[in-house]
C-alpha cells in the first residue's frame, strides 16, 4: 500500500476555461471536481482565461437565468478542494488581483503551469 508521502502526485487537476454564463462548461467542470473529491480523490482546480471570471464576486444570474457559480464554489472547501490555482496572465489581462477574488487562490505563472500539470495523474479540461 502506498503512503501519501511516497507519491507527491495529486489525483486530478480540473482546468476551467469558460466564463460562468453562456455555456454549462464551468458548472460541469466544478461538478466533476466535486464528484471526484467525494470519492476521495485529491483534486486541484486551475482557472484559466475566462474561467477566472467565475471567481469574481457579486455575480448575478446570466442572460439565460443561469445561476452564478458562487454557491458551488463555496462548497469546494467542504469537499477538501483547497488547491485553487489561477492563471496569473489571465488575472492581469482582466485587471484583477488575486485578493479581489471570492476564494483564496494561488496565481501561477506561465512557466509554472506545466509544472502544475505534471503534478497530477489526470487532467480534465472544461
Amino acid at each position: 500500500m502506498m503512503h501519501e508521502h511516497d507519491d507527491p502526485l495529486r489525483d486530478l487537476l480540473v482546468i476551467l476555461r469558460h466564463a460562468p454564463h453562456g455555456s454549462s462548461w464551468l458548472k460541469e467542470g466544478l461538478d466533476a471536481a466535486l464528484v471526484a473529491a467525494a470519492f476521495g480523490q485529491s483534486v486541484s482546480l486551475l482557472f484559466m482565461g475566462e474561467g477566472v471570471t467565475a471567481l469574481m464576486p457579486g455575480q448575478g444570474p446570466g442572460p439565460l437565468e443561469q445561476k452564478g457559480t458562487a454557491a458551488t464554489l463555496e462548497m469546494l472547501e467542504m469537499y477538501d478542494i483547497e488547491t485553487l490555482l489561477v492563471d496569473a496572465q489571465a488575472l492581469s489581462a482582466l485587471g484583477l488581483a488575486a485578493d479581489e477574488l471570492m476564494l483564496d487562490v494561488t496565481p501561477v505563472s506561465a512557466e509554472a503551469l506545466s509544472e502544475a500539470l505534471s503534478a497530477h495523474r489526470l487532467v480534465l479540461t472544461f
